[in-house]
């Protein structure tokens, strides 16, 4: 994000620019997009049974999050800063103080158009957990996590990053789209979730393969194309060129990683596999999240590359380590936030995003230092915290399904539905004929029909 965003007097603040309105209001869609194509990225890596369960856990997400954050969420992490930790102004909550020709800071876009716009960085962070939690957590304490989640990690550490004022902000911390405040935030609190509620029933032993594959292939599409805005975006406007090195960026990292990670797996297992390089892909996104506006395009390469290449390796760490990451949230996410926002350190040029320098371009240690301090504040504020509201709700209402229900499988549990039907029923089949059993009665076997339908 851009510098100097807080609103400025009015006298101050510069005409709103209808191209640049117009084009976050596109980024902002973009975004939107994002969340149901990781339900389908998730959705399509879980067994049958559990199909419809991730989607509704990335779904939810759209409502929840949506109106906590004009209720309180917007004043939270971009209000006027209270203490270096948190913002708060009244004019943002219910969004009722605000102009429609407002405009937000120092840009030419409407506070209306910034607050839908880092909406929907909000609603897709949470999203992100529920992969590591898939086929064992009741659906309604889901809600009742994203609910508090948001609240207390969330919009306090979009206030640290982004907010001015913030600490990290104000200590020089890099982060253009979310490095920090989305992945290394969703991937450390997926990690301290389910270190609580603990494994799947047979993990290690059963096979747990992807159900559909073209679904995760979707996702993958869907949120490469959505990643565009979620990164261009995030510089708030068109009129220097910054976001435009951004989304070249965005498109060398992850053709990089997606190269790297198939490689790792041609080397290691002698196959390259969809699955990979889907997740070679998402694996590239994050980790050039952070340090697209700051590194060159062959920087972009090695950014995605390394990431493609240690992600692969991680997503391993669970079946060593005992800890079960259902579809690699930590591998990806945490690790891919992780490896993107160092690299911050040693691959800034200086002469995009801001005039900060890496080690290799003769920045010293300098920024590397910053970048490691909120790489490892916002990891353990959010894996801290994450556990121990998993932990209450947990020891209260429950966190896990039974045992039986997982076996027997969450969508028909938590949903009352299944993801595919396969008895022909809605499928365009003629309708079955009430036809009478051996020493049945004709209005039996019609009272049997209603009983069917």
């Amino acid at each position: 994000m851009p510098p100097g965003i807080l609103t400025l007097a009015a006298e101050e603040a510069p005409a709103i620019s209808a191209a640049n309105t117009g084009f976050m209001l596109i980024c902002s869609a973009l975004v939107m997009l994002m969340t149901p194509g990781l339900a389908f990225f998730y959705g399509g890596m879980v067994r049958v049974k559990s199909t419809l369960n991730m989607l509704m856990m990335s779904f939810i997400s759209l409502g929840i999050v949506t109106i906590l954050w004009v209720l309180y969420g917007f004043s939270i992490a971009f209000g006027t800063d209270i203490g270096s930790v948190v913002g708060w102004s009244s004019e943002f909550v219910g969004l009722t103080g605000i102009g429609r020709d407002e405009v937000w800071g120092a840009t030419t876009i409407p506070v209306f158009v910034f607050a839908v716009f880092q909406l929907m960085f909000a609603i897709i962070t949470p999203a992100l957990i529920s992969g590591a939690l898939a086929d064992r957590v009741k659906f309604g304490a889901w809600v009742l996590f994203i609910t508090l989640w948001v609240t207390i990690v969330y919009f306090p550490v979009a206030h640290w990053v982004w907010g001015e004022g913030g600490w990290l902000f104000d200590m020089g911390v890099i982060d253009f789209a979310g490095g920090t405040a989305v992945h290394i935030n969703a991937g450390a609190a997926a990690l301290g979730v389910i270190l609580v509620i603990g494994k799947r029933v047979g993990f290690k032993r059963d096979p747990m393969r992807p159900h559909s594959l073209p679904l995760v292939m979707l996702g993958a599409a869907l949120l490469w194309f959505g990643w565009f805005g979620f990164n261009a975006g995030s510089w708030l406007g068109n009129d220097d060129g910054v976001g435009a090195v951004m989304f070249i960026n965005t498109q060398i990292a992850t053709a990089a990683a997606v190269l790297a990670w198939l490689a790792y797996e041609k080397i290691r297992h002698g196959a390259c596999t969809t699955l990979g390089a889907a997740s070679g892909a998402v694996a590239g996104l994050v980790a050039i999240t952070p340090a697209g506006g700051s590194v060159s395009p062959l920087g972009a390469i090695a950014v995605g590359a390394i990431a493609g290449l240690l992600c692969a390796m991680a997503v391993g760490l669970k079946y060593k380590f005992g800890y079960d990451d259902s579809l690699d949230v930590v591998g990806v996410h945490l690790v891919g936030g992780i490896i993107g926002s160092l690299l911050v350190g040693f691959f800034a040029t200086g002469g995009v995003q801001s005039d900060a320098k890496g080690l290799f371009y003769g920045g010293g240690v300098d920024q590397l230092t910053k970048q490691l301090i909120g790489v490892v504040a916002v990891l353990a504020y959010s894996l801290v915290v994450s556990a121990v509201l998993a932990l209450i709700i947990h020891k209260t209402i429950g966190m896990r399904v039974s045992e039986d229900d997982e076996v027997s499988g969450i969508d028909q549990v938590e949903h009352a539905e299944t993801a595919y039907d396969f008895s022909g029923a809605g499928g365009g089949a003629a309708p079955r004929k009430s036809v009478p059993a051996a020493g049945q009665t004709a209005a039996a076997a019609q009272q049997n029909k209603k009983v069917d339908a």
